[in-house]
């Protein structure tokens, strides 16, 4: 076979690898939906539920960079401290070295057929949950045609005299091997990947299992690259998790690579292999017993068990110093959590919706929050401002859901008095408005950064204009949520009446705005930023109406 031959098999075959990896990932984490991210949050109250969440989560999705890429948008969000997160990361580790241990039977025979099965589900099926299974049977087809594929171009290497001597080296000097599998696994952004080509590798004959360790633990540094990505542009508590990641690989390697120099960390792997298998009833297998894939495979798994079992106690000190290496702002944890959603009032509906009310005002009092974050990014340009903002935003959108939620079990099968039903429809119809101001709120974050982006300046006048309007904003949204405190009939009228005063000012900005125009001291793309800006701050006002008249309804009823 000639070397066009074996690069052509082998990048087909690991690009057909990559894309059952991708594809299988996606179709499983579409089936399972918003309920990872809700079973994320929720099991992390200590490091080892984190541990154990973080390993079935990548288990299901069969992606530790997707995991783990999740977890740091969680804690981006302020929904994860970093703690927490620290705990997820260790588990997507250990979840990840399923799919080793999948590539280490013999599957590739069936690949065909799987592929035709998961081509059928997804075009002979409108239910978009078939769909999504056959997204995961194709992408499982693929994997295993892509290993097929990718065997037969590796053959020749093991005649090559560059690769012998290379993994000749590798041998000589474990290191070249650590850094051969990290650059791999940077390259592709897949340690599943980088892992199966180890394991095909190794099955050709062309390396020894003594030279795939080495790269082994290289796989598993390399892997950090996509949390360090998806770190860019975060918060500095997500740059903290994404850098956890990297260290927790690099430490289980410093660990391990000198236990495996000395023959230590084999003779490890192989007892407990052995005695694993004694537990099996009617199980006779040991080490030597099972194919050089599956070898590597229980490598990896035992690696990634150790390593987490080794640094869990050091959460704590793990955190301090990716804090202490990792500057930036302090730790923010919004509670997206209920206070006041207590599912044991569900028999006493007015207790209940008393709760809900006061669990919509606390949502209120987030919206509020991320407005004003909103404004002081806009005029400051202070980050902290905008991922404050962002994460209110985030936490409004599961409050909302989880009030809807309560009020309507509160009304399920119970038969509510009037002042109950107009209570139950005006929760209901207030944490829609509050969802749209936290909406907003985030639009005026993306307006704020295409302004820097596309290097729009406002003239002076503008500047004073819209600093004017924002403060009007703010004030009627502020009173608007003391009228669903206090139910003052007076000041919800106040509110109607002030929000003339804020859509007479929306029409003098746009009056001014056209003069500008006309005079040439304003140009049409930036005027386009500050009309929408007005038009979202308008808006708000709106939907603090809204919040006022349903409070005025509510009394009058």
């Amino acid at each position: 076979m000639d070397l066009t031959t074996v690069l052509f098999s082998f990048f087909g075959g690991l690009g057909l690898f990559l894309f059952g990896i991708k594809s299988m990932s996606e179709g499983l984490q579409a089936v399972a939906g918003d309920r990872l991210r809700v079973f994320l949050e929720k099991g992390t109250k200590t490091p080892l539920r984190g541990v154990l969440t973080g390993t079935i989560v990548t288990a299901l999705i069969q992606s530790s960079s997707g995991t783990t890429v999740l977890a740091v948008g969680l804690v981006n969000a302020g929904l994860l401290t970093l703690r927490q997160s620290i705990g997820i990361i260790m588990g997507a580790n250990i979840g990840t070295t399923l799919t080793a241990y999948l590539i280490g039977f013999k599957l590739e025979h069936y690949a065909l057929p799987i592929i035709a099965l998961g081509v059928f589900f997804l075009f002979f099926f409108k239910t978009k949950r078939i769909n999504y299974v056959g997204q995961v049977l194709l992408g499982f087809g693929l994997l295993f045609y892509g290993m097929d594929i990718m065997g037969d171009g590796l053959k020749p290497l093991r005649s090559s005299p560059f690769f012998i001597g290379l993994m000749t080296d590798v041998e000589n000097n474990p290191l070249l091997g650590v850094l051969i599998g990290t650059v791999f696994t940077v390259i592709v952004q897949s340690s599943s990947a980088t892992i199966g080509v180890l394991q095909e590798l190794a099955n050709q004959g062309v390396i020894s299992y003594s030279q795939a360790v080495p790269i082994l633990f290289g796989d598993n540094i390399g892997t950090t690259i996509t949390a360090i990505l998806a770190g860019i542009g975060a918060s500095a508590i997500a740059k903290r998790a994404a850098a956890t990641h990297l260290f927790f690989n690099i430490i289980g390697t410093a660990i391990f690579l000198p236990l495996f120099l000395v023959g230590i960390f084999p003779k490890l792997v192989v007892l407990l292999t052995n005695y694993i298998y004694i537990l099996i009833p009617g199980f006779e297998g040991t080490w030597n017993t099972l194919g050089v894939k599956l070898q590597i495979a229980q490598t990896h798994g035992v690696f990634n068990l150790l390593n987490t079992c080794i640094q869990l106690p050091f959460i704590g000190l793990l955190a301090n110093i990716v804090t202490k290496l990792v500057p930036g702002d302090q730790e923010v944890i919004i509670e997206a959590k209920p206070k006041y959603l207590e599912p044991r009032l569900l028999g006493n509906p007015s207790v209940a919706l008393a709760n809900a009310s006061r669990e919509t005002l606390r949502m209120g009092r987030m919206a509020g929050s991320a407005f004003e974050n909103a404004k002081d990014y806009f005029f400051y340009r202070n980050q902290q401002n905008k991922l404050l903002a962002i994460q209110f935003e985030d936490a409004i959108d599961q409050l909302e859901n989880q009030i809807t939620d309560y009020v309507l079990k509160v009304s399920s099968g119970k038969s509510l008095t009037s002042e109950q039903t107009d209570q139950n429809y005006r929760i209901l119809q207030v944490i829609g408005d509050i969802e749209r101001v936290g909406d907003h709120a985030t639009n005026l974050v993306e307006l704020a950064d295409f302004a820097m982006e596309s290097k729009v300046k406002f003239s002076e006048q503008a500047n004073d204009d819209l600093m004017n309007m924002f403060a009007k904003v703010q004030e009627i949204f502020t009173m608007s949520l003391e009228v669903l405190k206090t139910d003052d009939i007076a000041l919800s009228e106040k509110v109607l009446k002030y929000d003339d005063i804020i859509d007479d000012l929306e029409i003098t900005l746009r009056k001014r705005h056209i003069e500008r125009l006309s005079q040439g001291t304003c140009n049409g793309s930036f005027g386009a930023t500050y009309l929408n800006i007005i038009s979202n701050l308008e808006r708000i006002g709106d939907h603090s109406v809204n919040i006022a008249k349903y409070t005025l309804l509510h009394r009058q009823n």
